[in-house]
């Protein structure tokens, strides 16, 4: 069976400033801020959650559906999902717009000024869960503001289970949007960031998200994951990764992790010790999709990792 990913399809171009931004930004100019950084070193990543997630369900064995809206740039990306073997039956292609860019600018000290540029995403509503077949389960990543609604909606609808991620789209909805995902999603996963935010606007506890779900997942970076089912608490380690390199993409391996395991029925640990393993795998390399373990290696990294042997 499928995985139906609904979220953004995104170039991320990454720069490098070989300074400090604190050294050109005047406090006591701040009111007239106009700088400009020369940015020796950059490159262009494939991206977007849903890209990052299919990817990766990918790498798994899993078979991703990506459902997303796209610009008159996107070739390159499509001639990549083309060697990958990942389906484009449900990207829909926006005319005379971009598909969505991240420009990320970071100094030596690991800072980050990013702009984000949505170009197609605004258009996803104009997809529709129904014409996607042979759907097991489906997520509803950061995408547009009407499209993330829409599909939560048509999950409901069509009684296919799904995970909410709203991601760094939490900020469009309110706490009234917030609390109705919650109430329309059978899964619920947020960084620890993520989670105070769902909390404030929803005024919900992470036990009162819990109850209303069949699984709340609660990320920690490199402290691990908990997750929230059945009443109880499970904590979930992470491996030490072989470097930390870049944590762009992380969050999106490890729900790629996530759905493969709902989909095979696994109990909660293993779900979350492999999801946990894929975003460690992840952050040794840059960008979202430069990883390329072969399953045999996933599966011996997993054993490796906690004892136990998986079959992907």
């Amino acid at each position: 069976m499928k995985a139906l990913i609904c979220g953004s399809m995104a170039y991320d171009t990454i720069m490098v400033f070989h300074d400090q931004f604190k050294k050109h930004i005047l406090p006591e100019q701040i009111h007239i801020l106009n700088v400009a950084f020369l940015v020796p070193e950059m490159r262009r990543e494939y991206g977007g959650c849903a890209g990052n997630i299919a990817y990766n369900l990918q790498l798994l064995g899993g078979n991703p559906l990506l459902m997303a809206t796209v610009g008159d740039d996107f070739a390159p990306y499509a001639a990549r999902l083309d060697n990958l073997g990942i389906s484009q039956q449900h990207l829909r292609h926006i005319p005379g717009s971009f598909t969505g860019q991240a420009f990320i600018t970071t100094d030596l000290d690991d800072n980050q000024i990013t702009a984000f540029h949505p170009g197609a995403m605004g258009m996803s509503h104009l997809n529709h869960v129904s014409d996607a077949k042979e759907v097991s389960i489906g997520i509803v990543s950061p995408d547009g503001r009407d499209g993330m609604i829409q599909h939560a909606e048509e999950f409901v609808a069509a009684k296919i289970p799904f995970v909410f991620d709203p991601g760094q789209g939490m900020p469009m909805f309110s706490g009234e949007d917030l609390k109705r995902f919650i109430q329309q999603a059978d899964y619920v996963t947020v960084n620890d960031y993520e989670a105070k935010l769902l909390q404030d606007k929803t005024g919900m506890t992470l036990v009162q998200i819990a109850k209303s779900v069949r699984a709340l997942i609660v990320t920690l970076g490199g402290d691990g994951s908990l997750i929230y089912t059945d009443g109880k608490q499970i904590s979930i380690p992470t491996p030490k990764p072989e470097a930390v390199i870049d944590p762009t993409g992380c969050g999106d391996a490890y729900r790629a992790g996530l759905l493969y395991g709902i989909q095979q029925g696994w109990d909660w640990e293993t779900t979350g010790r492999l999801a946990s393993m894929m975003g460690s795998l992840k952050i040794a390399s840059r960008g979202g999709q430069n990883h390329q373990p072969m399953r045999q290696e996933l599966m011996a990294l997993y054993h490796q990792h906690f004892g136990q042997r998986i079959i992907l």
